[in-house]
């Protein structure tokens, strides 16, 4: 028997000493502000509580080292401790996503209980053990400076009172509960009767599956059923474009990556699950895999998939080429490489399924004020149920499904296919995740859980440890690029050629649409007259690669904006000025084609970071561009409702009035702050109080839009929003809001006018809007990064505080990518599956940032709102590898670029020149 403190009450434990600390708190006694973001790898810190005076990594530390010890997690840190560290982490804008945050807050407390004054450089420190992937460090280190002067002084860290309109600071929705960990992410979610799904993985990238034994499987203790792929009633082959993707390899078919799923255990524990699945024999013929891009376009290649290894082609091109590269008085040429790298999202892959009861029973979804028989729910709209009723379910009804997947309805629809069901009998309700960027768009574990629940009739969880995920989901392409630019002697730009191979793995998942908006920004944020541009996605037996933050842009800027550089040292040309005068301006054309009809604020961005350049001994400068929406022919929608409801509150809380407002959307939050978007659009409106309204994602509510992702979700909700709130204004002008309980407002926005690829048109519109950004790197004398400048056009900031959060996670991102991040493969494998190895960078490797916002009206966002969440890592790679070259004079063609040994330059003057000429000469 083991004894010990939990948060101020005498606890007992009787099970095994060895087990996690983690597992017991969240497992057996529900406390569920630890995350398990990486166990057992101890590498992110989502798991730290505090054991006596010590901040500790709980999925590391066994029981029996807790033995008579003392614990305490957020849960028990007293209301005024609670309340200072959530407000300031909501005040300061520390918290996105929230899934870091609690293990943050436990550091932050053990710090300040040691040190009440802690610097910078303190609590920078104390976050070692720590990963952010959302904020870029600094604001959560602003967050506890103020609660430790809040706790020093013994005062109260205030929210500041807010209007919520369009351009306050209105704290980010329901942020208090992430910051304490109350939130519940998919994992947080307990059901009554709850089974847990395990995965076999395949063993080789390329392999013959010749039989599988389930046998000992089957006989372990616990285990209730094993699925494989002939169980599967409806199309077992899905993907969100080209639909080749199999939820499992059958017995005769080959495998395509070591990702591939062969069988998936169900039983009464994931430990159990996970044993299970190690019993289960596979015999292969093993194949040679398809590991090189380049070698898989080789006649004589294996073929990936029937039809050969070319996944899709985008050429575009305007102009005579031959005459303006013979025109053209400096030509800079090189080829230039990018790496596959993880998105490192905190919370791993993971989804519940249920049936739906039948006959129809009330939503385990507990409406605030509803009281649900037999049922224990949480009291947001957005969260999920805690425990399930048992009666009324049955086997072949419908499903409901708890997803942190980047579009519920896109899920719906793989979900439906999958089990061979119309889409209404499938429910998909978002469980806001703990970040995505891009890595939760394809489905993983959603349809597994599903299967699993359909067809046993019983709620299935299946989750993913960090190792699994890493080596399940689409990752950032790899790409190589040739590229060639010219100019004249005047520092006008001439022509743009590029070649680009970019590896997409063992399935498309938006393969071929990332080396499309490769093509479609090869030329960057400058005006080329001529263009020539291929750009070739190539099927591998790597991982899969898809969507990741900058989309297949990041690539071609870095690429760009080193050949940029190129010419100005060639001509004698000023790096600002000739970027400059080279910028896209309003009636300039894209590598598309499409004429830039308004809104183009590039040279807005120059502007802003002009001064700074210039007086920086080793600075490198790089712009960027970055669509807002899908576009190229496909429609960018949204609808929403806006429902007036009565609210008569929970128990003990006092009501607002007697009613609410209640926005449905369809996107998915994942820490951007999608939701607190719509509630700002709302209140802008209408003049509401912010407090009044509550905003729910789930596909019951038929506001169908599709994946979050291409920096579309706040222009297009926003538009919606203004839309259903045309009526609802004029309602509000004749009666009063309690007036209205009951009633309904339905609002929509669609862009379907933007131009597929290769269309005969008299114009091009490839996207409907585009952004804009100049960064700049300024090193120190040693090499090392020392500020990052960021000019950023969001056409219209909604919020300054969540636009500098995204802005400065977004450097992070972009920085690690240029710097150290990195997924090597060797022969179809993952070198590590380590998240510490993966090289992303901690609070203590993050320089200076300043973030500058621009604001160029977009003439089709609301309120002139352009998008900013993928164009924030866009140029950093090119800038960072433009100061290098100014720091050593060696130009850089392949990340991650390694900075140099933390030494004195030897070099008297930076290539920029002391008096600012920045390499004119």
């Amino acid at each position: 028997m083991i004894e010990f403190m939990l948060n101020g009450q005498r606890t007992e434990y009787d099970g095994d000493p060895d087990r996690p600390l983690m597992n017991v708190l969240r497992e057996d006694l529900g406390i569920i502000s630890p995350k398990d973001g990486c166990a057992p790898q101890a590498a992110c810190g989502c798991c730290v509580v505090q054991v006596d005076d010590k901040a500790l990594l709980s999925c590391v530390t066994k029981m029996e080292k807790i033995a008579g010890k003392s614990v305490t997690t957020t849960e028990g840190l007293g209301e005024y401790r609670q309340n200072v560290f959530a407000n300031a982490f909501v005040t300061e804008g520390g918290v996105q996503c929230g899934f870091c945050i609690p293990g943050i807050v436990m550091q932050a407390n053990n710090l300040i209980n040691h040190n009440p004054d802690p610097t910078r450089a303190d609590i920078e420190k104390c976050l070692t053990p720590h990963l952010c992937r959302c904020t870029g460090y600094k604001k959560i280190v602003n967050a506890i400076e103020t609660a430790a002067d809040a706790i020093r002084n013994e005062e109260e860290v205030p929210i500041p009172e807010c209007d919520g309109r369009i351009g306050s600071r209105l704290p980010k929705y329901q942020a208090g509960d992430l910051v304490l960990g109350q939130h519940r992410y998919v994992d947080d979610i307990r059901m009554e009767g709850m089974r847990i799904g395990a995965l076999k993985f395949s063993d080789h990238p390329r392999a013959v599956v010749k039989s599988m034994d389930l046998s000992a499987a089957l006989a372990h203790a616990g285990v209730t059923r094993i699925f494989t792929a002939e169980d599967v009633p409806g199309d077992r082959h899905i993907g969100l474009i080209k639909q080749d993707w199999p939820l499992m390899i059958g017995v005769g078919e080959t495998t395509r990556y070591v990702g591939d799923v062969l069988a998936l255990v169900v039983a009464d524990s994931d430990a159990i699950a996970r044993e299970a699945v190690e019993l289960i024999e596979i015999d292969y013929e093993i194949l040679e895999a398809v590991t090189d891009m380049h070698a898989a376009l080789d006649a004589d290649s294996p073929s990936v998939h029937e039809g050969g290894n070319v996944l899709s082609q985008s050429i575009t091109n305007r102009g005579d080429l031959e005459t303006a590269m013979a025109d053209s008085v400096f030509t800079a040429t090189g080829v230039y490489e990018t790496q596959m790298i993880e998105h490192g999202f905190m919370e791993p892959e993971a989804c519940i399924a249920y049936p739906t009861p039948h006959p129809p029973a009330p939503s385990p979804i507990k409406r605030e004020g509803e009281k649900g028989e037999g049922l224990q729910t949480p009291e947001r709209a957005d969260e999920s149920p805690s425990l399930l009723v048992e009666e009324g379910f049955r086997v072949g009804g419908g499903i409901t499904v708890l997803s942190q997947g980047q579009g519920v309805f896109e899920d719906r629809v793989q979900i439906a296919k999958l089990l061979g069901l119309q889409q209404e009998d499938v429910n998909v309700i978002l469980v806001s995740n703990g970040g995505a960027f891009g890595g939760k768009e394809d489905l993983s574990v959603q349809g597994h859980a599903a299967l699993a629940a359909y067809l046993m009739g019983e709620p299935v969880k299946v989750r993913l440890t960090r190792d699994e995920s890493i080596i399940m989901h689409p990752k950032r392409h790899p790409i190589w690029m040739e590229y060639s630019i010219g100019c004249d002697d005047d520092g006008k730009l001439t022509f743009c050629k590029g070649r680009f191979v970019g590896d997409t793995g063992a399935y498309a998942s938006v393969g071929m649409k990332v080396l499309e908006r490769s093509a479609g920004h090869a030329t960057g944020a400058y005006n080329f007259p001529v263009t020539d541009i291929e750009s070739t996605a190539v099927y591998t037996n790597n991982l899969p690669c898809g969507a990741m933050r900058g989309f297949g842009v990041n690539q071609t800027a870095f690429a760009l904006e080193s050949c940029i550089d190129d010419l100005c040292e060639q001509g004698g040309f000023d790096r600002w000025e000739f970027r400059y005068k080279n910028a896209l301006d309003d009636g300039d054309m894209t590598a598309t084609g499409q004429v830039i009809e308004s809104g183009a604020g590039a040279k807005a961005t120059l502007e802003a970071v002009k001064t700074e350049f210039r007086s920086a001994r080793f600075a490198g400068i790089a712009c960027g561009i970055k669509n807002t929406g899908i576009g190229n022919g496909m429609p960018d929608s949204s609808q929403v409702t806006v429902s007036v409801v009565p609210h008569p509150g929970a128990e003990g809380e006092k009501s607002i009035r007697g009613v609410k407002v209640v926005i449905d959307h369809g996107w998915t939050e994942m820490g951007q702050g999608v939701h607190t978007m719509a509630v700002q659009a709302l209140v802008t409106e209408t003049g509401l109080d912010p407090a009044l309204v509550e905003v729910r994602v789930e596909t019951e509510s038929e506001m169908v839009t599709g994946m979050t992702t291409a920096s579309r979700a706040t222009s297009l909700i926003g538009n919606a929003i203004i839309d259903a709130c045309r009526e609802f204004k004029a309602d509000l002008e004749e009666h009063t809001l309690e007036e209205l309980v009951g009633k309904r407002y339905v609002g929509a926005f669609t862009v379907d006018w933007t131009t597929k690829p290769g269309a005969m048109v008299e114009k091009v519109y490839t996207h409907y809007s585009y952004s804009y950004a100049t960064q700049v790197v300024i090193l120190d004398e040693a090499g090392q990064v020392e500020k990052i400048i960021a000019a950023h056009d969001a056409g219209k900031i909604f919020n300054p505080t969540l636009f500098e959060g995204q802005l400065e996670g977004s450097i992070h991102m972009g920085l690690g990518y240029a710097i150290s991040e990195d997924l090597p493969m060797e022969e179809g494998r993952p070198k590590s599956t380590m998240l510490r190895k993966c090289g992303i960078l901690r609070a203590r490797d993050m320089p200076e940032m300043e973030v500058i916002g621009v604001e160029v009206p977009d003439p089709y966002g609301p309120y002139g709102a352009k998008g900013v969440g993928e164009i924030g890592l866009v140029p950093t790679a090119g800038a960072v590898a433009n100061a290098l070259y100014q720091f050593d004079g060696v130009r850089r063609h392949k990340l991650p670029m390694k900075l140099p040994r933390k030494r004195p330059s030897r070099r008297s003057n930076g290539r920029n020149g002391s008096n600012g000429s920045n390499g004119k000469r």
